[in-house]
């Protein structure tokens, strides 16, 4: 009686995992898996692999990632706003406001530092 309001979550878990074998088996199977240098080749963001692991990265595209999630979340916090408008009113409006200037000064901080300029 206890575990019948974790029913539907147990078939959940149980119908992605047999999904997910599902589909590495077809992969396994029907893939040719033929090795070659490239595919055995590490990948490193678009470069050729470095020599040396401790060689020092250009923070710039750390900035851009940062940057890159900022503007995501904002994206998903003004959906949820938009939809809900009517309901929250000017305080709503005033409080998006705010966000987004503080986001928009964010933004403006980056530009002149130059963590957009890939020279």
């Amino acid at each position: 009686m206890l575990l019948a309001g974790y029913l539907p979550v147990i078939v959940f878990l149980g119908i992605a995992a047999a999904l997910g074998l599902l589909l590495m088996g077809l992969g396994l199977a029907l893939g040719r898996g033929e090795a070659s240098s490239e595919k055995d080749s590490p990948y490193e963001c678009g470069f050729e692999p470095f020599e040396d692991s401790r060689m020092k990265f250009d923070v710039r595209y750390y900035l851009v990632a940062i940057l890159f999630i900022v503007f995501d979340l904002e994206i998903a916090f003004l959906f949820p706003w938009a939809v809900s408008l009517d309901l929250i009113g000017l305080f709503g409006l005033g409080a998006m406001a705010i966000f987004l200037l503080i986001l928009v000064v964010g933004f403006i901080y980056e530009w002149k530092k130059g963590a957009l300029e890939w020279d």
